[in-house]
């Protein structure tokens, strides 16, 4: 039997549930969101048919309609192209639609209370919306359907994207890991020092019989090195059964996935990041890497986890400074939405930051193109950090980012909102050596750097190029 799909990449992303469950509502925005063509099967049925539903149904009867939706079905999750496909209510009562669902499509439940969906749809002069007595009823019935398809369930737009990245985020999430943690077989925990010390017991105790082996590595950026790479990949013994879970910041996601990507060829792994930085930004996404001298994460893969476990409530240790650090990527994801996310309460930025990055990464998982726009900040910021010996704290870094790329960007409200948030100020570090780094830039080509500006906030635009001497400039004013 093959595996459960854990994630809607390179698959149709089909939404199933009871009439009224939203299923067209939300798979517009989520279809948008995820770059992908948003298919609704009813519609389809329609086009194809030249006739209403209702006129299918009182021409063809049940089983008539039922046929032509399977085979309608059939046709659209058998198209190779990934989409955002909404099912019909009884689409699920087809077997072969249930098989072709499960072989091809990562498929989310859109739950819905009953009472609610009865209130959306009464009057609508839906076929088997004529009664609420029978409606419930029906519901009832097909609930059992719904559940044996569901990879994931969900509620609303945000929670949709993140069940089809792998990305589960709750409060206390934690003492969840033996079941989050995709499969049954062992898995060795990997923690930062530091954490380690504060929830590597919670995590142990969660994570039960399948623990075998707990490894530390230094706390930040300190891991991203080739000797403790080496040491995990010596001291790793579980075969390619088994996963690894790094418990962390984003430094531990990055070198324990690395180590992932490489073991053995590569092997499952857990990401659950500790800090705010982890949570919104450097868990989610499949990027690991490691650093060298001069270059950060200058030597890496990309190996997608095959689950993302963001617990808010770890983020209550934090020191200050890393919740600022944090706040940065929330700054930073705000503006490539278009929207104050740096408002919201901490657990609510957690889910949004975390579903914006999901739905960019899912559209672009190799980094070719529309995921590019996350480093808006970055590139000088990453400059910055690398003059600086990575003494320099990230969310200082792209804090100062973020206002060069807002200066050149022509955006003077904007870069005030970072200064009245953010409250970043000039850093020492020599101007040559943050020069240099800023042309080894990942993005630059041919010796130079391509940057991600914003037009407005909500629309970014990467890859470009700006004349050497602003760029010098703004790069300058960042420096003390």
């Amino acid at each position: 039997m093959a595996p459960e799909p854990l994630n809607a990449l390179g698959r149709h992303l089909a939404l199933a549930g009871f009439m009224g469950s939203g299923k067209t509502t939300v798979g517009t925005v989520v279809a948008e969101r995820l770059g992908r063509t948003f298919v609704d099967l009813d519609d389809e049925i329609e086009r194809r048919a030249g006739s209403a539903i209702t006129e299918l149904f009182s021409a063809r009867g049940e089983a008539g309609f039922r046929e032509l939706e399977e085979e309608v079905a059939r046709d659209v999750l058998r198209d190779g192209e990934p989409a955002v496909i909404a099912l019909g209510g009884g689409a699920v009562l087809s077997e072969r639609t249930r098989l072709d669902l499960r072989k091809r499509a990562f498929t989310v439940l859109l739950d819905v209370d009953p009472e609610v969906a009865w209130e959306r749809v009464a009057g609508s002069g839906r076929p088997l919306a004529r009664g609420e007595e029978a409606f419930h009823a029906l519901h009832r019935d097909r609930q059992p359907l719904y559940e044996a398809v569901a990879d994931a369930h969900a509620r609303d737009v945000d929670a949709t994207l993140l069940a089809a990245a792998g990305v589960h985020v709750e409060v206390g999430a934690i003492d969840e890991l033996g079941e989050l943690v995709p499969g049954d077989g062992p898995v060795e925990l990997v923690a930062d020092a530091h954490v380690s010390g504060i929830h590597g017991i919670r995590a142990q105790v969660a994570l039960g019989a399948r623990d075998v082996e707990q490894h530390e590595v230094p706390a930040g950026e300190a891991a991203k090195t080739p000797a403790v790479l080496e040491r995990l990949w010596t001291t790793l013994r579980i075969g390619r059964d088994g996963s690894l879970v790094a418990l962390g910041g984003g430094s531990t996601t990055d070198v324990v996935g690395f180590a992932a990507a490489t073991h053995m060829r590569g092997v499952p792994w857990t990401a659950v990041p500790t800090t705010l930085v982890g949570q919104v930004d450097a868990g989610i996404g499949g990027k690991t890497a490691i650093d060298l001298p001069g270059a950060k994460n200058a030597v890496g893969a990309f190996h997608w986890p095959d689950r993302v476990v963001c617990d808010p409530s770890l983020l209550t240790t934090l020191a200050d400074e890393e919740r600022r650090n944090g706040l940065a990527e929330v700054v930073k994801t705000g503006l490539l939405a278009g929207e104050p996310l740096w408002e919201l309460r901490e657990p609510e930025q957690v889910r949004a930051c975390a579903a914006f990055k999901a739905a960019i990464c899912i559209q672009d998982p190799h980094d070719g193109g529309p995921r590019n726009q996350l480093n808006l900040g970055h590139t000088f910021g990453h400059a910055l950090e690398a003059a600086a010996g990575y003494a320099l704290p990230h969310g200082r870094a792209v804090a100062l980012g973020l206002l060069a790329a807002l200066r050149l960007s022509g955006l003077t409200d904007e870069a005030r909102v970072v200064e009245d948030v953010l409250a970043p100020e000039p850093v020492r570090v020599n101007r040559d050596a943050a020069w240099t780094a800023l042309a080894r830039d990942k993005k630059a080509e041919r010796g130079a750097p391509r940057l991600v500006l914003l037009d407005a906030p909500g629309k970014p635009r990467w890859g470009v190029e700006v004349p050497q001497d602003d760029v010098r400039r703004a790069l300058d004013e960042l420096i003390d």
